[in-house]
């Protein structure tokens, strides 16, 4: 468990180092405070990939001194366009926009590009969250022997009782095939892709600018339920909330009898939608792809014969 635990620590400071080398630099006025744009609401990125399509967009940015003439139009934007902005923003936000610019071109609409993209991604990740799904229905048939174990040892801190019970647990880990850390590995590969998702759709202009079913994907639901298509950015929040719970709930592993389980799935839902409220559309389409492919593949899991107690 310990070699597990360094090698995770190890993995999430990289991330973060990652994260922390370029990020999106919100536009602010005189009195620093951020500037938005009057048609859709959003608040406007400052450090863009690419000019903006929208001549109003444009004109904002150069009333506020932003020299976008220097950026290469959308349509010409590539991997290598513009100064070098740290290794975060090289191996991940300017590939990912690329591939949704690219992709966009093709099918006409950035909302439909975001939502290709999520599930490319998905299915390239797919041997790894197989694994984590079946690790998880592994884990349900192990739970009622390990909460035997558990309860056996209550009550009992001595260190000769701990190390008994880890080993008990361990063998029944062992009996079940599972490996205890396999559920963080998707935890940590999703971080940085949604994160790199959230930049990709802030500093690129002609997705922040487009619409899908009517969503301005730069646009936060928080802002879009003020406008007459309120009612799409209200379902897109549903949807966001309904699916992150039946895909926790269906990843659920621990103790169910433990009210504290129980109301995990519920406590974890009320945060992803109150995140979801306030961040930018395209994103949120991104996280309702994602959760959608997440359920699906745990059904099919369940459904499946080779389920037979291993990974």
């Amino acid at each position: 468990m310990k070699k597990y635990s360094k090698k995770i620590k190890i993995i999430l400071i990289i991330l973060l180092l990652l994260i922390t080398t370029g990020c999106t630099t919100t536009l602010t006025d005189s009195k620093k405070k951020a500037v938005k744009n009057e048609e859709t609401g959003q608040t406007l990125t400052k450090n863009i990939l690419c000019q903006p399509t929208s001549k109003k967009t444009a004109e904002i940015y150069k009333k506020y001194k932003v020299n976008i003439d220097k950026l290469p139009e959308c349509k010409n934007f590539k991997i290598t366009s513009g100064k070098y902005e740290g290794l975060w923003t090289s191996v991940f936000v300017k590939p990912l926009a690329y591939i949704l610019l690219v992709l966009g071109r093709l099918v006409k609409n950035y909302g439909l590009s975001v939502i290709l993209v999520s599930l490319a991604i998905r299915l390239v990740a797919y041997p790894i969250t197989r694994k984590t799904a079946m690790q998880s229905e592994l884990m349900k048939k192990a739970q009622p022997e390990i909460n035997r174990i558990q309860n056996k040892y209550k009550g009992k801190q001595d260190q000769e009782s701990m190390m008994k019970q880890n080993q008990e647990i361990m063998a029944v880990y062992k009996k079940y095939n599972m490996n205890p850390m396999s559920g963080c590995i998707f935890a940590m590969i999703q971080l940085p892709i949604f994160v790199a998702f959230f930049e990709a759709v802030q500093r690129t202009p002609v997705i922040f600018e487009d619409k899908f079913l009517g969503l301005q994907l730069g646009t936060t639901p928080s802002v879009g339920i003020t406008t007459p298509m309120f009612y799409a950015y209200a379902i897109l929040i549903l949807l966001i909330g309904a699916t992150t719970f039946f895909s926790f709930k269906m990843n659920s592993t621990g103790n169910m009898q433990d009210q504290n389980m129980k109301m995990m799935p519920y406590m974890m839902t009320g945060m992803i939608i109150l995140t979801g409220v306030f961040m930018p559309t395209g994103l949120g389409i991104y996280w309702v792809t994602s959760n959608l492919f997440t359920i699906v593949q745990n059904i099919l899991i369940k459904r499946s014969k080779s389920l037979n107690g291993k990974a």
